[in-house]
Order: structure tokens, then C-alpha cells, then sequence
């Protein structure tokens, strides 16, 4: 799915900084075949698609379901912790905007991501970069918080990582229960956030949520 290209490391008058170009496999997409696929969808459902405000929808729709599938490529720029800096980095309210794999409809609220630095440290934009790779497919929350805390924690190699991610699900909302205004709150740790309770529960208060237990 996705591949780590190693980039020149950079020295000179610069901060050494060492990047990881992160790139996505970009399956084939027959919009052609979507487009006349959608159309049958929406005809079956019975609407029809004959009329000047709706001729175009079929196309609209694969067009949007194929922006919403593909993540984008990016470069994962890591910095020297030349400091040892040794507290929690967080990054709160990141947008998290995904598609329910049951029922393809959307689920969109905010994650909560942060690490405590072991050697490297992390350009701030990239912890947004790794949730949107992971958000954007179809997805279940509980799945899309593990793979952003294991992907952390395995390129990054930080002495700890933690996510929270909150989201509202419009297939609870829209349907079905119809629970609207319910929201999913879900965590993922790794290292001391998970193994030391005082680091845990400094993860949990700053990124607003109420410490879980040991």
C-alpha cells in the first residue's frame, strides 16, 4: 500500500535533516466504469438520473468516492533532537474525514496525536499527513487509530506515541439508530504512554479526554 523511499540526508549550513519520501500504490481507477456503475446504483434505488440536475450526478459521485480513496503521497522530514528534548509533542484537532467501510458512508470529527521524542523529532504538518493516509480508504475507526499510533511508532521510533480520535459516524446518525449528536471516541498507545501511568494520564488531559486506566 504504501512504500518508505529513503532520501540523501542533508548537511551544510542547514539543520542535518533526514526525509522519507512515503509513497502511495495507485491502483487503477476506471472512472468510466464507476460513473456507469453509480448510475445503475442510483437507478436501482429508484432515482432517476434522466433529469438536467441529476445527468450529471453518476460521474460526480465517482469522482468524489475516487478523491476520497486516494491518499497523497508525502515526504516524512525527521529532525535531530540536537536538545533531547523529552516532553510530549501533541497536536491537537487534527481533521479526520473517512468513509464507513460497512456502509460507505462518511465519519468525520478529529484526532488527538502525540509522541514523546527519542532521537529524531518530527516536522508538526506530518503527524496530519499520517492520519490523512490512513483515513483516507475505507475504514473502521477502531483500525484507522492503531495503524496511526503503529506507523509512528515504527518509522519514527519515538519512546512513546498516543491517539485519541473522536468522530461522528453518519451511519448511526443518518440511519439505522439515528443517534445523531453520538460520537466514538477511540485510543491507541505505544511505549511509556502506555506503560507509565503519569505519562499516560498527561497524554489523556492535554489532548482533553479523561485518563484511561492502567
Amino acid at each position: 500500500m504504501t512504500a518508505l523511499v529513503d532520501e540523501p540526508v542533508t548537511t551544510g549550513p542547514a539543520p542535518t535533516r533526514a526525509t522519507l519520501r512515503v509513497v502511495h500504490d495507485a491502483p487503477a481507477i476506471d472512472l468510466v466504469a464507476a460513473e456507469k456503475a453509480a448510475a445503475g446504483f442510483l437507478t436501482a434505488l429508484g432515482v432517476a438520473v434522466d433529469s438536467e440536475s441529476l445527468r450529471a450526478t453518476p460521474g460526480r459521485m465517482a469522482r468524489a468516492y475516487a478523491e476520497m480513496f486516494a491518499p497523497r503521497s508525502f515526504d516524512l522530514t525527521t529532525f535531530p533532537n540536537d536538545e533531547h528534548y523529552d516532553e510530549l509533542v501533541l497536536a491537537r484537532g487534527v481533521p479526520v474525514h473517512s468513509i464507513c467501510e460497512h456502509h460507505l458512508l462518511p465519519f468525520v470529527g478529529v484526532a488527538h496525536v502525540g509522541y514523546l521524542p527519542g532521537e529524531r523529532i518530527l516536522g508538526l504538518s506530518k503527524l496530519a499527513r499520517v492520519v490523512e493516509m490512513f483515513a483516507r480508504r475505507p475504514q473502521v475507526q477502531e483500525r484507522l487509530t492503531q495503524q496511526v499510533a503503529d506507523w509512528l511508532h515504527t518509522n519514527l521510533a519515538p519512546r512513546g506515541v498516543g491517539v485519541v480520535v473522536e468522530a461522528e459516524h453518519l451511519c448511526m446518525t443518518m440511519r439505522g439508530v439515528r443517534a445523531t449528536g453520538a460520537s466514538t471516541v477511540t485510543s491507541a498507545l505505544h511505549g511509556c504512554l502506555r506503560e507509565d501511568a503519569r505519562s499516560r494520564a498527561e497524554f489523556f488531559s492535554l489532548a482533553g479526554r479523561p485518563a484511561e486506566p492502567a
